[in-house]
């Protein structure tokens, strides 16, 4: 069963930056894909970025050049560092794991089989 568990949320200003933590346990061969996510009040969960056991990243156009996402192997977790945030960034944020590699994963929340309790964002203006 893998586990994941965000970290890092809290309250910004407009234009500031925060580094969220996932800390992903619990799989035993194949290291999952890693999706972020955020969801709004009133809104569809968001695709953010994916991440797989190589660094590699592909990320949504909503984000791309503003936030980054990352990998500690060592340490199981998974980060991503936003920069410039904006009050529309402002939401609940996830991290998910698929069972496929990313090269077969959309950015989509049902192709993600395992979630953190997620992390607030909140960013004032």
């Amino acid at each position: 069963q893998v586990e994941l568990m965000e970290s890092g949320g809290g309250s910004v200003r407009n234009g500031e930056s925060l580094l969220l933590s996932c800390i992903v346990s619990g799989y035993t061969s194949t290291t999952p894909c890693v999706g972020w996510f955020r969801q709004a009040p009133g809104k569809e969960r968001e695709g953010i970025a994916t991440i797989d056991d190589q660094g590699q990243v592909t990320y949504a156009a909503s984000v791309r050049g503003r936030f980054t996402a990352s990998l500690d192997y060592a340490k199981n977790t998974r980060y991503l560092q936003m920069s410039s945030l904006k009050p529309e960034d402002a939401a609940m944020y996830y991290c998910a794991a698929a069972t496929r590699s990313c090269s077969w994963t959309r950015l989509v929340p049902a192709e993600f089989n395992y979630w953190g309790q997620g992390t607030q964002v909140t960013v004032s203006s």
